[in-house]
């Protein structure tokens, strides 16, 4: 009965005696023209045929032709496919030399260099040094925000406390054009061969530095590459395909006039709004003012022996600070101008000059209601005369 036939006696029926031994043949070298097909063949072939990119539709006709399984044929160039249903020819090769470009690429070797900051005996403890001093100490990685008016000493906090901890700190200086380059790093030409060279945020990361990120307020979106970074998680260098772990005591500090949100009153010109999940990510944020008058003589009386000057000095500054705050000006003489003016006596030996030159950078009538105001704080001081209006 025909239901009881086995295989071989149905193809013997249908093609006769031979026909088993013939059948296998055909199914052989139809196997076999399946298996001799390599990767590269089915590429190069399809390219020929096809184009560099290729659909579904396109390897199914190509198999139906050579007599292959579209199954194997596109797990062989499974390595090409870009998206659903779709092959690019070309892409592996692309792959491929930036494989070689990488292991051909050298990476900069480390310069062995003390970062340490130097101990700046005219330093003076105030403010919230004593915090910072205190996170950094810890070797937690606890990313710090320090916000405050211009030179009141945010900085240079962070400075000296690394200094008098011994502890190493890469500072880097943000502003609109800082970009994933500077700060992770990227290939650099030297001597005729493509090197990687690291960023200050990968060397901070392997060596276990604190990294200060310098008024980082100027920033654009491009600062979101440290986003991995500001979690402690590290970051991995996809151009030569190694992850980077942050080493013990690495930190991240960083500095701004404001607070993230731009300068409402136009003061700090070129500050940005930052990211707020960027923002986030900074658990604690200081708020940074100006020292009092008798900490601020402190720091003057470590740069000039006239203690009487200092004083003055820090008194002009204080009542200065007061009136705008009080909306009663629009500028405000910093700890750091206050150091400048010092500065400037050392050098001319001349009250009257240190300070005109060191608020010649104000508006004329700014500058006139700042020198007339310390002459009434300072009853040895005498205006300095105005040569042109006195011609």
């Amino acid at each position: 009965m025909i239901g009881t036939k086995s295989m071989d006696s149905l193809r013997t029926d249908q093609w006769g005696a031979k026909a088993p031994h013939f059948f296998c043949i055909i199914t052989s070298v139809k196997q076999t023209n399946e298996m001799t097909f390599s990767s590269d063949y089915i590429r190069n072939s399809l390219q020929e045929t096809y184009g560099e990119s290729v659909t579904s539709a396109d390897i199914k006709a190509w198999c139906a032709m050579n007599g292959a399984n579209y199954q194997t044929v596109s797990n062989k160039i499974a390595d090409c496919k870009v998206s659903r249903g779709k092959w690019n020819l070309t892409i592996q090769e692309a792959r491929e030399q930036l494989e070689e470009t990488v292991k051909a690429t050298s990476v900069m070797p480390s310069v062995e260099q003390n970062l340490i900051p130097q101990k700046d005996d005219s330093f003076v403890k105030f403010g919230n040094y004593g915090d910072i001093r205190k996170i950094i100490q810890s070797k937690l990685f606890y990313p710090t925000f320090i916000t405050g008016m211009s030179g009141n000493g945010k900085t240079f906090s962070v400075e000296q406390a690394c200094a008098q901890l011994g502890r190493e700190l890469i500072r880097v200086n943000i502003t609109i054009e800082t970009d994933e380059d500077d700060l992770i790093g990227g290939f650099r030409l030297v001597n005729g061969e493509t090197v990687w060279h690291n960023g200050p945020v990968i060397e901070a990361l392997e060596r276990g530095a604190i990294l200060l990120l310098d008024e980082i307020d100027l920033a654009s979106n491009k600062i979101l590459c440290l986003q991995s970074v500001l979690e402690g998680k590290g970051v991995f260098l996809k151009k030569i395909g190694k992850f980077v772990k942050p080493a013990a005591g690495f930190n991240v500090v960083a500095t701004a006039n404001t607070k993230g949100k731009g300068s409402d009153d136009g003061r700090f010109i070129g500050t940005n709004v930052l990211n707020e999940a960027f923002l986030e990510r900074f658990p604690v944020t200081f708020e940074q003012e100006y020292p009092t008058a008798s900490i601020e003589t402190k720091i003057l009386s470590k740069l000039c022996a006239d203690e009487n000057f200092c004083k003055r000095l820090a008194d002009w500054a204080d009542i200065i600070r007061k009136t705008f705050y009080d909306g009663g000006i629009e500028e405000i003489i910093s700890t750091r101008r206050l150091v400048h003016i010092i500065k400037a006596y050392n050098i001319f030996e001349d009250k009257a000059k240190a300070i005109q030159v060191c608020v010649n950078r104000f508006d004329d009538e700014t500058k006139q209601a700042f020198l007339e105001l310390y002459d009434k704080v300072d009853a040895d001081f005498e205006m300095p005369i105005d040569e042109e209006a006195s011609a």
